[in-house]
C-alpha cells in the first residue's frame, strides 16, 4: 500500500464524549504527515498507536480551534519526550505567533526546533518537497484563510526488464539508473536502444487531497483532478443549505458534485455538524451524486 489515511478526529465545532474534532494522519510513500490537529489530538494518536517520532510535519488547514488547539499540547509533550529533531509546521500567517506565546507564558523550553512555514498565498503553491513526495496547496473558501493541502507521490523510476537487458551484453550495472530515469541505451555502435524496449512502465503515482472547511468551491476541481483519494468536509446535509452557504461550510451533496466533476477515484466525507445523529445520512445523500463514499469516523483506516 502506497497511502494508508488513518481518521483521528471528524467532527465539527466542539469535542464531545464520543466525537473529536479534525485530525489525520497520512502515510504516503514512507512519508508521514500530521494533518490538522483538534483538541485531543494526542489522545487519538496514543489510542490508534500513531508514533510520535513518526511525526515531523504538521499541516493545519485554518485557524479555528476544532482544526488546531491540540497542537500547542502537542508540541508541550514532545519536549516532555525529549523530542531533539525538528518539528515543521506549515499553517497560516499568525501560528507562529500564537504558538509561540502560548510556549512563552507556560514557560515551556523545547530541546528541539520549530521550524514554521507561514501561508498566506490565495493560489496554489508548493509548501513541501522532497525525493518521493510533494504538498501543494488547495486555497479554499471559509470564514477566516484556509488551505486544503495536495499529498502527491513523485513519478517512480521505471522498472527494469532484467530479461531483456540480459541479451545485451554492454549493458552494465552500472547503467541502471540511467535505465530507471528514462534514458535509452547507446551501443559502442552508436546504436540506439529504445528505453522502452529495456524497462517496464512503473506504478502510478498515488495523491491524497485534503479539503478542510470550505463553501461549494468548484475552483478547486483542477487541482485535485483525477486524485486518488479526496476527504471533502460535509457539515451539513441539503436541508441545510442556506446555513451552509452562511457558515461557510459545504453540504454531502456539494462534496459529491466536487468529487464526481474531479473524476476522484474515492471521496471520504466529514466535520459533521452535531445536529445530525445519524451519520449514514450524509453517505446517503452523497451516494446521489457520487457512487464511492467513505464516512470519516474516528480510528478507521483507509488504505489505497
Amino acid at each position: 500500500m502506497s497511502i494508508e489515511l488513518t481518521i483521528l478526529g471528524c467532527h465539527s465545532a466542539t469535542p464531545r464524549v464520543n466525537a473529536y474534532p479534525t485530525a489525520q494522519y497520512l502515510e504516503i510513500n514512507s512519508r508521514s504527515f500530521l494533518i490538522d490537529c483538534g483538541e485531543g489530538t494526542q489522545r487519538q494518536m496514543r489510542k490508534y498507536k500513531v508514533g510520535f517520532s513518526k511525526i515531523n510535519h504538521i499541516f493545519i488547514s485554518h485557524l479555528h480551534g476544532d482544526h488546531f488547539f491540540g497542537l500547542i499540547g502537542l508540541i508541550s509533550t514532545f519536549g516532555i519526550l525529549n523530542r531533539e529533531k525538528e518539528l515543521h509546521i506549515y499553517g497560516p500567517a499568525g501560528i507562529k505567533e500564537v504558538i509561540n506565546l502560548q510556549l512563552k507564558y507556560s514557560k515551556s523550553h523545547l530541546k528541539y526546533d520549530l521550524i514554521f512555514h507561514e501561508l498566506n498565498s490565495k493560489k496554489s503553491e508548493l509548501i513541501f518537497e522532497d525525493e518521493k513526495v510533494e504538498v501543494r496547496t488547495i486555497p479554499l473558501h471559509h470564514r477566516v484563510y484556509t488551505n486544503g493541502f495536495l499529498f502527491k507521490e513523485k513519478d517512480k523510476p521505471r522498472k527494469l526488464n532484467i530479461t531483456a537487458i540480459k541479451k545485451i551484453q554492454e549493458i552494465e550495472t552500472c547503467d541502471y539508473n540511467n535505465l530507471k530515469a528514462g534514458k535509452d541505451f547507446t551501443l559502442s555502435s552508436n546504436e540506439i536502444i529504445q528505453n522502452s524496449l529495456l524497462t517496464l512502465d512503473p506504478e502510478a503515482s498515488l495523491s491524497y487531497a485534503f479539503c478542510s472547511d470550505t463553501s461549494y468551491k468548484p475552483d478547486i476541481i483542477d487541482i485535485i483532478q483525477d486524485t486518488n483519494l479526496l476527504y471533502h468536509e460535509a457539515t451539513f446535509l441539503s436541508d441545510k443549505e442556506d446555513l451552509a452557504k452562511k457558515t461557510r461550510h459545504s453540504t454531502a451533496k456539494q462534496a459529491a458534485l466536487i468529487a464526481k466533476n474531479a473524476s476522484v477515484k474515492k471521496l471520504i466525507i466529514g466535520h459533521y455538524s452535531s445536529r445530525y445523529k445519524d451519520i449514514s445520512l450524509f453517505k446517503k445523500e452523497a451516494e446521489e451524486i457520487f457512487k464511492d463514499v467513505i464516512l470519516a469516523e474516528a480510528g478507521k483506516v483507509i488504505s489505497i
